[in-house]
């Protein structure tokens, strides 16, 4: 289980977290520490996706503050945003992302296409078969569909001591965050992962999926790992005093360990291509 849980569960977990609008649109409790905090996506990765598309027109599903939007803007891209969450979305056109705010379940293209439809750890608040289904509307032939996610593995001495803190300080949490802070991250995330590709498969609109991995590590000091933990979905709704103590306790093990610790993350893309001809579009659908 990845320990950046944006969610109330892990896109392995059994449950729909996209059902879970509650949770899905809480970051925006503190957009600017969002946005500073969390972590970007590697490079390889958009090189990857840009370099195989047909053109250079993105649009990002669950834009958030912007993150990957810039990155794409950055990689040469002209990017269009669709986030839940007006005040996500305010401080991403503060910083200058064209956005607009909608689910994409429920949001209008008005004839406008694209040739990449991407989400950084946003697909698993989106209706997969749905999701899928709005993403093949708007794709140009050769687009793509790209949703991924930073998946974090914790080194596992501090996993058990995030679980004992945890544990005594939040109650009600929705899954077992002992055993998601210390088996292997991308055995939890798998599944979520292949309901992605399921739902690719649904729309029966795309070749065949494929999943792509990028491996590499940060290391965080004791106050930026705090300054990550209020951003995620297990506890953006936690009253004030409930995370200032749960802060405390996770600091005090950032500090038994040295003041810093190397996360190990592993970026994992599904992704599924537009056919390039009308009639590769007809086969795929009745394939």
């Amino acid at each position: 289980m990845p320990t950046l849980p944006s969610q109330p569960q892990p896109p392995g977990a059994e449950s729909e977290p996209h059902r879970r609008r509650d949770i899905a649109e809480s970051f925006g409790t503190d957009p600017e520490r969002y946005d500073r905090a969390r972590p970007r996506y590697p490079d390889a990765l958009l090189q990857r996706i840009v370099a195989g598309i047909p053109g250079t027109d993105v649009l990002d599903v669950g834009c958030g503050t912007g993150i990957v939007a810039r990155q794409f803007r950055a990689a040469g891209c002209r990017v269009l945003g669709v986030e839940p969450d007006a005040r996500m979305a305010e401080v991403a056109r503060m910083l200058d992302v064209d956005v607009e705010v909608a689910t994409i379940e429920q949001w209008e293209p008005g004839g406008r296409q694209f040739d990449a439809v991407v989400a950084g750890t946003a697909w698993h608040w989106v209706d997969p078969v749905v999701g899928a289904a709005k993403a093949a509307r708007v794709l140009r032939p050769g687009g793509l569909l790209v949703p991924f996610w930073n998946v974090a593995q914790l080194p596992s001495e501090l996993g058990e001591a995030f679980a004992d803190v945890i544990e005594r300080e939040v109650t009600g949490l929705p899954f077992d965050f002992r055993a998601a802070l210390t088996r292997p991250a991308l055995q939890t995330y798998q599944s979520g992962f292949d309901k992605a590709a399921d739902g690719m498969r649904a729309a029966r609109a795309f070749g065949e999926p494929e999943q792509w991995r990028y491996d590499w590590e940060f290391t965080y000091t004791r106050d930026a790992w705090l300054d990550v933990m209020p951003t995620q979905g297990a506890f953006t709704r936690l009253p004030a005093d409930r995370l200032a103590r749960m802060l405390e306790g996770v600091g005090a093990a950032i500090d038994a360990h040295g003041g810093r610790f190397t996360m190990t993350y592993a970026t994992v893309a599904v992704t599924a291509r537009r056919p390039r001809s009308a009639a590769a579009v007809r086969a795929a659908r009745v394939s």
